[in-house]
């Protein structure tokens, strides 16, 4: 069966106005029409006025997000990359979502210690080495019943590779041991066939 031809159908069928970011010269990381699309149902089924985004490229998941929130919502996300957070800012001042989107520059676990919060929902989507780091601020900056989302959890199976040297390997490993005996979420994850590949995400809400 041909998961990308599938992918499309339901596109098609599903995900009606998408937004549109221009990636430029960046790398081909962003989410996928139909991930975009789940990730704003979701951030709608909690009633989210403020989203926490820690990692944002050109900014395609940050408007998906942003275009759920209502008026005086607000969506922080945090970009490690001077040049991809130019182009994700110029995305979001296109689309008309610049007063409910916060671009700021630098390291995440720099940046997230002087955040306020508490956020609704939760996007993470960065550097996945730092993924348990991530998942720790995350809970202490949300409110409980918020939403948690991590992408890219699956990696066409590597995560089982208990050896693997690979940062992105180990912490994601080291992320989801963390949450199976964090007592202060639920979780689960689902594996994804899909224009990306073989992938996944994992979803907790703050108790």
């Amino acid at each position: 069966m041909d998961y990308v031809a599938v992918d499309r159908w339901f596109e098609n069928a599903l995900v009606g106005d998408a937004p549109v970011a221009d990636a430029k010269d960046l790398p081909p990381h962003e989410v996928s029409p139909l991930q975009g699309k789940l990730l704003a149902l979701l951030a709608t089924m909690v009633g989210a006025r403020r989203i926490l985004e820690i990692g944002t490229l050109a900014g395609y998941s940050t408007l998906w997000l942003a275009r759920t929130l209502p008026d005086g919502g607000q969506l922080v996300t945090l970009e490690a990359n001077a040049h991809h957070a130019e182009v994700a800012r110029a995305n979001v001042a296109r689309a008309g979502l610049a007063a409910k989107v916060d671009v700021r520059v630098g390291p995440a676990l720099g940046a997230l210690p002087a955040l306020e919060g508490p956020f609704d929902f939760v996007f993470i989507d960065a550097d996945k080495a730092n993924n348990a780091a991530y998942l720790d601020w995350a809970i202490r900056l949300s409110r409980p019943g918020a939403a948690i989302v991590a992408d890219n959890v699956v990696r066409n199976g590597a995560v089982l590779d208990e050896a693997s040297t690979d940062p992105s390997v180990v912490g994601i490993r080291r992320f989801i041991e963390m949450l199976s005996r964090d007592a202060r979420v639920s979780a689960t994850a689902v594996q994804t066939v899909s224009v990306k590949g073989w992938d996944g995400y994992v979803l907790a809400i703050v108790k």
